[in-house]
């Protein structure tokens, strides 16, 4: 059982290792955005995140609603 988390664990190491050699020799290189606001597939669609979905419906309210006290 050691011998097989032994191995798990130096595939792992590989791994990270090896899916972090652009980043670690590209000058000036980082882990790719995972924001929905910064990819542009999601973009072209019309799909934002939560907080601008909210703000945009917010925005399209009459002037009524906004202004009614509760």
């Amino acid at each position: 059982m050691f011998i097989t988390a032994l191995f798990s664990l130096i595939i792992l190491i590989v791994c990270v290792a090896l899916m972090s050699i652009s980043i670690i020799l590209k000058k000036g290189g980082t882990f790719p955005s995972m924001h929905i606001s910064n990819n542009t597939a999601l973009k072209s669609r019309g799909i934002h995140c939560a907080a601008t979905q909210d703000r945009m419906t917010a925005e399209k309210k009459n002037i009524y609603e906004r202004i009614e006290i509760k």
